[in-house]
Order: C-alpha cells, then structure tokens, then sequence
C-alpha cells in the first residue's frame, strides 16, 4: 500500500502556491507510506540551452562546489547550484556526457544523479512525508506540476534508491502502488535492448519501459498503452513528462485513484482527503478512472 499525489497547475496565478499545496497532499498520504517519499517538482526555471541535474551526496557530508567545479571543467561551462543539504540542483549547458565526466573526477563525493531535465527537480528520501518535505524547503518551491509518493515497501528494502519517483530520462517521473508480478521478464527484456534497471524495484522496470517506449518514438499516452499490454499486475501509475500528466489503472482497478479537475488545476491522490484542502475542490469535477482507462493531460 502506497500514496500517490500529483498536481497540475492551469491558473498560472497558483504556481506560486504549489509547494505549499503540494506538501499538504502528501503529508495526507502519510498513513499510506511512512517509509520514504518523494516527488518530482516541475518550473520554468531553467534557461534554454541548459538542463538542471538533480543530485544527491552519499557521503558523510558533500563538498558541493568541488563537485560543481569538477563539471565545470569537464564541460568548459558556468553552471549554477542551489544546495538543499545532501541533495543540489545544478544548472548547466554542459552536455551529458561532460557531466559525468565532471562525477567521475568528483568521484570520492559519492554523487548519485537522481534526475536530470529542463523542468524537474527531483528528491527522494528515507523517512516521514512532512518530514521531508520541510527537510528540502518543498513548500516554498513554485512551479506549474507536482509528483509525489509515499511508499510502504513490500517487495523491495526501504532505501533512497527504493524510493519513488523513478526517472529513466529526461524530465519523465513515474510512480506507482501496486505490484507487478512478470517485472522480471520485462527486465530481462530491457536488458537486451540495451536498458538497464538499477535498482531491484518493480516499479523501476515500468519507468524504464516507458522512458524505452517514448525513445522509440511513442507519447506518454501511447507508452501507457503498451504498458497494459505488457505488465500483469494489480497497479494504478502517474507519469509526468515535461508538459503531460497522465494516469492509468490496470483491468481490475483495485488500486485507488480519485481525480479532481477545475478550471485552474488538474490533481490526483490515492484518496479523497488528501485533495479537501485545494481551492474550489467543491466546485471540481471528482471521478475515479475507470479500469485500463488513460487519462492524460498536458500544459
């Protein structure tokens, strides 16, 4: 059993607020996921030409501006940083292949790239929802759409790694409550187009099939398809992609999903009360999606 929250901001005039809107989502998932949580925070904030990396310090402490000069170097670049603890957002123009050139030379930091995109911030921790999310200064953030999770781990061990959201490629974020039960095979599969899994996770294996299927040119709709044509399973997912939200429950739909729609936002939740503080939800639209029924959206 998990929580799932996500938000998609129509009225501009709420971007301001999403953090602070957001949060309060997910501290209502609480009881659903006091292991690890995480979320996928997208804003316009990232100048063109450039990607803002996700990433997180493994070590003791993190000596982020080493780690910032060594991929500077590499990428003969200026890039900025914004320092959250153990986790940093950078911003550069540098290409990927430099990046990780400048992690290799930065290597005794124990970086992990967590996400990488021209939108998504990405964080994912061991711990309480609220906890998190104040730990990271999450409600203060801004920005138009929002991803969260709170896992209880059941086939998996309770790690950051373990953590959702999952992003296999750029600005695409997934998660999930349920189980897949052939995740092995699909992942053997992967392997042999050349797409590696890196954790144990179930959950992962989807991200990546999806991240697969949009790199052989399908749409975040068309990806959602081919996973229920491919996974068995009890499951309800969210992917956000830079500019889509989209969300599907398998043929049996016993994983919950509710849906509340308004003229300025568009947001999910695994239950009800977890939306009951978002403005004008009593004017909303509120449905649950119908089994193997995708609903998507786009900003």
């Amino acid at each position: 059993m998990c929580g799932i929250v996500g938000l998609l901001v129509r009225d501009p005039a709420l971007e301001a607020d999403l953090g602070r809107h957001f949060t309060a989502m997910l501290e209502e998932m609480t009881a659903r996921g006091p292991d690890s949580a995480g979320m996928a925070i997208y804003d316009r904030g990232v100048p063109q030409g450039s990607q803002r990396w996700s990433l997180r310090g493994d070590g003791a402490s993190t000596n982020w501006k080493a780690v910032q000069s060594a991929i500077d170097a590499a990428g003969g670049t200026s890039s900025e940083i914004e320092i959250l603890d153990n986790i940093a957002f950078l911003v550069t123009s540098a290409n990927h292949a430099a990046v990780h050139e400048g992690l290799k030379h930065a290597a005794d930091e124990k970086i992990t790239v967590v996400g990488v995109g021209q939108a998504m911030k990405l964080i994912k921790d061991v711990g309480l929802p609220r906890e998190i999310c104040d730990h990271y200064n999450v409600p203060a953030m801004t920005g138009y759409m929002a991803l969260g999770h709170t896992r209880m781990a059941t086939e998996s061990a309770v790690t950051t790694d373990g953590a959702h959201p999952f992003s296999p490629s750029n600005d695409l974020a997934l998660v999930h409550n349920g189980s897949f039960s052939n995740h092995a095979s699909i992942r053997r599969q992967l392997l042999d187009a050349g797409v590696r899994c890196i954790t144990d996770n179930d959950t992962e294996v989807a991200a990546q099939f999806i991240g697969y299927r949009m790199a052989q040119g399908d749409d975040l709709e068309e990806a959602m398809r081919h996973v229920l044509k491919e996974f068995d399973g009890f499951f309800t997912l969210v992917v956000t992609a830079e500019r889509s939200f989209s969300v599907v429950r398998d043929a049996f739909a016993c994983k919950p999903m509710v849906i509340a729609e308004t003229d300025a936002y568009v947001a999910v939740a695994s239950e009800y009360h977890a939306l009951a503080s978002l403005p004008g939800i009593d004017n909303a639209r509120v449905f649950e999606p119908h089994p193997e029924e995708i609903h998507t959206w786009t900003v």
